[in-house]
């Protein structure tokens, strides 16, 4: 992550003209007390009545200067932070995409969404307003002291004590809110999640009738971010009245003093005048100071949060001189692979198995037997972690990602859909390159435009999110036709038609087997689905239990023979008895 003040040094111009635009507008306003002392000392006390004119137009001239050099310097601060906080959102957001499959098991999606929106926002804030009302202060304390020292050193001292006083205090406070602000955070990331998860599974949860529990659960987290909120609040109004009560006694000792000294004859009244006016002026800052520590307290714990995003690197790195395959052929070789999670537990176990171009292989196994980590593990989700994987005889880690993902079409068990037309969901793969022609023959191969084709919208029909509105088979048809509508050299259909029906999978088969070019790995629970296949290989615990062709396993009388008998006993039953 680059430093925040990288991100200022890069906008440093809009910057110093806002600043500049600053301390005019400052300087505008420390004037004002002086013409105050004018007037009380030449024209009320001297009868100088020839000057009035002239100063209150020089009182006029520096409230309409000071209004514009103020405009001018809140729009630099805006449009500047603005500009920097989307710049901050963007790198965010592409740093979080270039992370590893292995990061997102371990981080959940309320986490980081909380990190992109909710402490890019705090730092906006701090880039913004923050800084900016940080800056004035500064330049408007100095003015003011200087304009005070020129009027009456020793009086000078009362202000300085009490900016002294409230600044030590705000220190205190910040130091406290510190730490309650990465509780906060780590809060507002659980709420997110706990949101998230049941927003998304909203279905699930009322057709197990988890309401009342996932709302206790809700509710838990939100008494929690409540009690730290309050938390927060406790802090700062128990420091917050002492700043109040410095700001609320300094004009009024600043009179008594100056009072004295007007007496005394060591002070004209208009200087008295101009003095308690300063002091004030100088009142703003030091009761800003509980609430800009606060804002600021926010702000820095939304950097680190942030900046532990950015200490973690991708486990999958890209080689520095990748291999380019021209052409992409498609040929596939497992040579032993194996691949264990970081707690050591095993999920794949010496597999090898190798695939030609424009053959296919089937894939069947119990469930968490490790078919789907083969597929990780040829798109590089995850890098095994013994044996060697080949595509058209190199290494997949030689291969570029880009190169490698963008030559396999995938259609994961898990569908998912885009909240945009089926239009834009088919075309997902090359978006510039497929035309609505392409969609339509890629959805007519999937068995996807017969229910297509009768919705009021056809192609247009906008999709919820993750498919809602769908039925499982429908989404899994658009799945498959966004797949072949990519017309890559590799196809892999992860138990892609358990949710079709036998007439339209066997229209799938039929088109599986036109594709006479494309290598197709095919993962699935049916025996349908993978007994065309040129090979297939049973998993057991990560291990090839059995491979070879559906007639081949059928004599083995093991593993797939069993499953053959599961799902087709009946049949052959009837057969038998009718014969």
């Amino acid at each position: 992550m680059k430093k925040i003040r990288t991100y200022i040094w890069e906008y440093k111009w809009p910057y110093l003209a806002a600043v500049l635009s600053m301390l005019i507008a400052v300087s505008l306003d420390m004037l004002s007390p002086q013409l105050t002392k004018s007037i009380v000392d030449d024209v009320i006390i001297g009868g100088q009545m020839n000057k009035l004119m002239i100063l209150l137009g020089g009182i006029l001239a520096v409230g309409v200067g000071r209004a514009i050099f103020q405009y001018t310097k809140e729009y630099l601060f805006d449009i500047t932070s603005s500009k920097i906080t989307a710049d901050l959102r963007k790198n965010t957001f592409n740093h979080v995409q270039s992370l590893s499959a292995d990061y997102f098991d371990k981080t959940g999606t309320g986490e980081l969404m909380a990190r992109i929106k909710d402490d890019v926002d705090r730092i906006w804030d701090g880039l913004g307003f923050v800084s900016m009302l940080m800056i004035e202060i500064v330049l408007h304390t100095v003015i003011i002291l200087f304009c005070m020292i020129r009027l009456n050193p020793i009086i000078t001292i009362l202000p300085v004590v009490a900016m002294i006083t409230a600044a030590t205090i705000a220190i205190s406070m910040e130091k406290k809110l510190d730490v309650v602000y990465e509780e906060i955070s780590d809060e507002n990331s659980e709420l997110n999640t706990v949101a998230e998860e049941n927003l998304a599974g909203v279905r699930t949860v009322k057709a197990f009738a988890r309401e009342k529990h996932e709302i206790g659960k809700f509710l838990a987290h939100n008494q929690k971010y409540y009690d730290l909120n309050m938390k927060q609040s406790k802090v700062f109004v128990t420091y917050y009245p002492f700043i109040n009560l410095i700001t609320s006694l300094l004009p009024v000792l600043t009179l008594l003093l100056g009072g004295y000294f007007v007496m005394k004859g060591k002070m004209t009244l208009g200087a008295l005048t101009a003095f308690v006016e300063y002091s004030f002026n100088i009142v703003w800052p030091m009761e800003m100071l509980g609430w800009i520590t606060n804002s600021l307290s926010a702000a820095l714990a939304s950097s680190r949060k942030l900046q532990k995003i950015y200490e973690v690197k991708p486990s999958i790195v890209e080689p520095e001189h990748p291999v380019v395959l021209d052409p992409f052929k498609g040929s596939i070789s497992f040579d032993h692979v194996s691949f264990h999670k970081e707690d050591g537990y095993e999920i794949l176990h010496d597999v090898s198995f190798h695939v030609e171009e424009g053959k296919s292989i089937g894939i069947m196994g119990a469930t968490g037997a490790g078919k789907t980590s083969i597929i990780y593990l040829l798109q590089r989700l995850y890098d095994a972690t013994g044996g060697e994987i080949r595509i058209d005889g190199v290494d997949i880690k030689d291969l570029s990602l880009k190169q490698l993902r963008g030559n396999i079409s995938t259609v994961m068990q898990d569908v998912f859909l885009f909240s945009e037309t089926i239009n834009e969901n088919v075309k997902l793969g090359k978006k510039e390159l497929l035309d609505n022609k392409a969609v339509q023959k890629a959805s007519r191969m999937a068995q996807a435009d017969e229910f297509i084709e009768r919705m009021e919208d056809r192609y247009d029909t906008v999709i919820g999110e993750r498919g809602v509105g769908l039925s499982g088979g429908q989404k899994q048809r658009i799945a498959i036709a966004r797949a072949l509508a990519k017309k890559d050299p590799i196809l892999v259909l992860d138990d892609s038609t358990s949710a079709l029906d036998m007439e339209t999978e066997a229209e799938i088969q039929q088109t599986l087997k036109q594709l006479d070019h494309t290598t197709k790995i095919i993962i699935a629970h049916r025996i349908s689905s993978v007994k065309n296949a040129d090979e297939i290989i049973i998993l057991d615990k990560g291990q090839i239990a059995e491979r070879g062709t559906h007639e081949e396993l059928l004599a083995l009388k093991g593993r797939y023979y069993q499953t053959y008998l599961s799902q087709y006993g009946d049949i052959l039953a009837t057969e038998e008895t009718s014969a």
